[in-house]
C-alpha cells in the first residue's frame, strides 16, 4: 500500500514521518518535478509582471505632497 502525503508545512509533514518510523513503516521523502516546475512557473508569473494601470493607491509623491505639505521635502522639485 502507499500513502502519499503533500504540504507546504515541513513541520506537520515531520511529524508524521516521526510517527510513521515508530511504527516501523518505510518512508520515502520525493519532491515531485512537477511541483517544483510548478513552483518556478509561479516565480517567473511574478517577476515578469506588469500593471496595465495607476496603482488603487494613487500617486506615491502626490500622496506625500498631500500629506507633509507643512514641511519641505528633499526629493520634491
Amino acid at each position: 500500500m502507499e500513502l502519499i502525503i503533500k504540504s507546504n508545512d515541513k513541520g506537520s509533514i515531520q511529524k508524521i514521518i516521526d510517527f510513521a518510523k515508530k511504527l516501523n513503516v518505510v518512508v520515502e521523502e520525493k519532491t515531485s518535478k512537477n511541483e517544483t516546475d510548478e513552483k518556478e512557473a509561479a516565480r517567473q508569473r511574478v517577476m515578469n509582471f506588469k500593471a496595465t494601470g495607476e496603482s488603487s493607491f494613487g500617486d506615491a509623491l502626490e500622496w506625500q505632497k498631500e500629506v507633509r505639505k507643512d514641511r519641505d521635502l528633499p526629493f520634491i522639485d
